[in-house]
C-alpha cells in the first residue's frame, strides 16, 4: 500500500486538484517544492494520476450505459484490450460474476450507445454475447471517493479558499477543448492551457473557472487500486420499489465504501460501485444496506478481477496508469 505521506497527498489532491502546491504543502506541513516533487514522484512511478471529465451538467445532455460482455474462454482479456482504447468507454472491468466484462459507455445519445454496441463491440472475435442497461441517472461518481488520510484541520484549511458553487455555465466548443487539454495535465497552468488552445489567458481562467465552479468540467486524483486502501472492486446489482429509487439512491450514496450508484434499466433497477479492503466486508456492507433499506435487494454481484481502464486511463494489471484515451464523447 502507498505510504501514509503518499495517501494524504493523494487525499489533498482528491479535494483541490488544481490548488497551488504552496497551499497543500501549508495544508500537509512541508514546502512547495517538497511537495511538488512527492507529486511527481508518484506519477513517475504510475501509482497516481490526475484526470478530466464532464460534470453532472454535462452528463445531462449525454447517454450512459453499461454494457455486460460475455466472452468466448480465454478471450475476455483480449477483448477487454481491444475496447480499451475507445474513446466512448470510460471503464473497462474483468470481472467475475454474471459476466466476464463490464463496459462503462458513455455517448451523445441513445442512438450512439446502440450503434457502439452493436456495430463495435457485438461484431468482435472472441465476444459472444452482450445485455445494455441504460443508465438514465447517476447519482454518485468517482469524484466522490476519497482515502480519506489528513485530519479534518488540513481539510479545513484546504477547503477555505475554494470558490462557492455557481451556476452550470453553457458547456461549448471551449469548454470541450479545456476538457481534453485536464484529461492530458489536470495542473496545466492557464498561459499553457492558452497556448494550447489558442486563447487569450484570461478567457481560460474565466471559462475554467466557471466549468469547475459550476460543475460543468470535473477534476480527479486517482490512485493504482491494488496500493489503495481499498483495493477490492465489486459491483451490486439492486432492486428497490419504484416509489423509493431516489430516497434509496441518496442513502446508498452517503456509505463511504460506494463509489458509483446509478438508476438502471432491467431486473434491477440500481447498479452500485463500491470499494472494499476485502472480499470479505462485502458481506458485512450488504448487511448494513439492508438494514438501512429493508426492501432493498441483492440481484447479483460481482468482483472485479482487473481493471483494464479507468477514468479514461488505461492501466496494468496492478492497476497502474499506463496510458491515457481522450474522453472525446462527441467525436
Amino acid at each position: 500500500m502507498l505510504s501514509e505521506s503518499d495517501l494524504a497527498l493523494v487525499n489533498a489532491l482528491q479535494l483541490r486538484p488544481r490548488a497551488p502546491w504552496s497551499l497543500i504543502g501549508r495544508a500537509l506541513g512541508v514546502g512547495p517544492v517538497t511537495v511538488a516533487r512527492h507529486w511527481d514522484r508518484l506519477v513517475e512511478r504510475r501509482e497516481a494520476w490526475l484526470t478530466a471529465y464532464p460534470g453532472a451538467a454535462v452528463g445531462e445532455r449525454l447517454a450512459f450505459a453499461f454494457v455486460q460482455v460475455d466472452c468466448a474462454p480465454g478471450e475476455a482479456m483480449r477483448v477487454a484490450r481491444t475496447v480499451a482504447g475507445d474513446a466512448q468507454l470510460t471503464a473497462v472491468d474483468y470481472v467475475a460474476g454474471p459476466c466476464d466484462l463490464v463496459l462503462h459507455l458513455v455517448a451523445s445519445s441513445l442512438e450512439g450507445v446502440s450503434r457502439y454496441v452493436v456495430d463495435r463491440v457485438s461484431g468482435l472475435r472472441g465476444v459472444v454475447g452482450t445485455r445494455t442497461l441504460v443508465a438514465p441517472r447517476m447519482y454518485a461518481e468517482g469524484s466522490r471517493w476519497q482515502v480519506r488520510a489528513i485530519s479534518r484541520e488540513q481539510r479545513r484549511l484546504l477547503m477555505a479558499a475554494e470558490p462557492s458553487p455557481g451556476m452550470s455555465p453553457r458547456f461549448g466548443e471551449l469548454d470541450r477543448d479545456l476538457l481534453l487539454a485536464l484529461g492530458e495535465n489536470a495542473r496545466a497552468s492557464h498561459a499553457e492551457l492558452a497556448s494550447r488552445l489558442g486563447v487569450g489567458a484570461s478567457t481560460v481562467r474565466r471559462h475554467l473557472g466557471a466549468a469547475l465552479a459550476g460543475g460543468v468540467i470535473r477534476l480527479r486524483c486517482e490512485i493504482a487500486r491494488s496500493l489503495s486502501p481499498a483495493p477490492v472492486t465489486m459491483l451490486l446489482w439492486l432492486r428497490v420499489p419504484p416509489d423509493q429509487l431516489e430516497r434509496s439512491a441518496r442513502t446508498l450514496g452517503r456509505f463511504p465504501e460506494v463509489r458509483m450508484c446509478a438508476a438502471v434499466s432491467g431486473a434491477a433497477n440500481l447498479l452500485v460501485g463500491v470499494w472494499l479492503r476485502s472480499p470479505g466486508d462485502a458481506v458485512g456492507l450488504e448487511s448494513e444496506m439492508v438494514a438501512k433499506l429493508s426492501r432493498l435487494e441483492i440481484v447479483d454481484r460481482a468482483v472485479t478481477l482487473r481493471p483494464v481502464k479507468l477514468g479514461g486511463c488505461l492501466l496494468d494489471e496492478r492497476g497502474r496508469i499506463e496510458g491515457r484515451v481522450a474522453m472525446d464523447f462527441w467525436r
